[in-house]
């Protein structure tokens, strides 16, 4: 393994998206990120899908067997708000990274150059306005109506000054074998864009930082009923939901499996942090689940990444 610098610096953005609104995500991320700079972090991270937000709660018009007009229209939407890699969206993302010399980490809803198909995807640009892709490789439950399965794009991680950092959004989370394909590339930054605001998924995470021996930046969002935009077809769902929809509960845990940052719940924030990289490799003198603390001639991974 490369030496790492000793510190990284983060910025961990809770906010709420402009939900069906590219351009104004688009406007909203780049100014946090303007915003963040003023601090010289090293990654800034945002929530899932904050491109063009997450639609809690909606089902576009779906119910099995069956499909409305409405519905198509408001997916129809959606498809249309979702961005394609290397268009003008992610050219203005990789000159903010640029711009702010750091790694910034951005869930996205994708939509394929060529098929109609959309994925729910995770994007980190390198300071040089580089990039790499993750595809959610399982939509969780109703996403299915909405967001294809990963067919490419599956582990990426990216090299840093502090070590090889990736993401797996969401629910992947619940897959033990994806977090081991992490382990195997030994990522030290754990990075999950996700739109978990229940208290179980607070002890899921600090689980996964003690497991893998890594930092877990927890990236959640604020979604509010007033996000939804008033011209939508689903408006009698929408009017069912909460004020608060999610409620974020942002934050970064360590390798130990203890809060650097503690959770933020209801409101938008930027949260900064410093982090001992010297940690994720000196807390492995006990427990590295694929190296020692392993026994590969009992159990082996095998990880298709074609």
């Amino acid at each position: 393994m490369k030496e790492i610098k000793n510190f990284c610096k983060i910025a961990l953005v809770q906010a709420e998206p402009v939900l069906f609104n590219k351009k104004e995500s688009l406007k909203k991320a780049l100014n946090y990120i303007n915003e963040s700079a003023v601090h010289n972090p090293d990654l800034i991270v945002f929530p899932e899908l904050f491109i063009p937000g997450y639609p809690v709660g909606m089902n576009f018009g779906f119910s099995i067997g069956k499909r409305t007009q409405a519905g198509r229209k408001d997916w129809k939407r959606y498809h249309d708000a979702s961005i394609v890699p290397g268009d003008i969206e992610f050219k203005a993302l990789a000159e903010a990274a640029k711009k702010s010399k750091a790694y910034i980490s951005i869930g996205f809803s994708e939509r394929d150059a060529i098929s109609a198909t959309l994925y729910n995807s995770n994007v980190i640009f390198e300071p040089n306005g580089s990039y790499k892709i993750h595809r959610k490789l399982k939509p969780t439950g109703s996403e299915r109506m909405v967001w294809g399965d990963a067919n490419k794009d599956y582990f990426p991680i990216t090299e840093t000054p502090w070590g090889p950092i990736g993401s797996l959004i969401c629910w992947e989370s619940y897959m033990p074998l994806a977090r081991v394909a992490l382990y195997q590339k030994g990522i030290t930054i754990y990075i999950s864009p996700n739109t978990n605001d229940n208290p179980e998924w607070q002890a899921t995470i600090q689980h996964i930082a003690i497991e893998g021996k890594c930092y877990f930046i927890n990236a959640d969002m604020i979604i509010r009923k007033t996000s939804y935009p008033l011209d939508i077809n689903e408006k009698d769902v929408v009017a069912q939901l909460p004020e608060i929809v999610c409620r974020g509960g942002s934050c970064i845990v360590d390798p130990y499996g203890h809060y650097v940052t503690e959770p933020l719940w209801d409101k938008e924030e930027i949260i900064f942090a410093k982090l001992d990289m010297n940690l994720p490799i000196s807390c492995k003198m006990e427990h590295d689940a694929i190296g020692h603390y392993a026994r590969p001639d009992v159990l082996e991974l095998i990880v298709n990444e074609r």
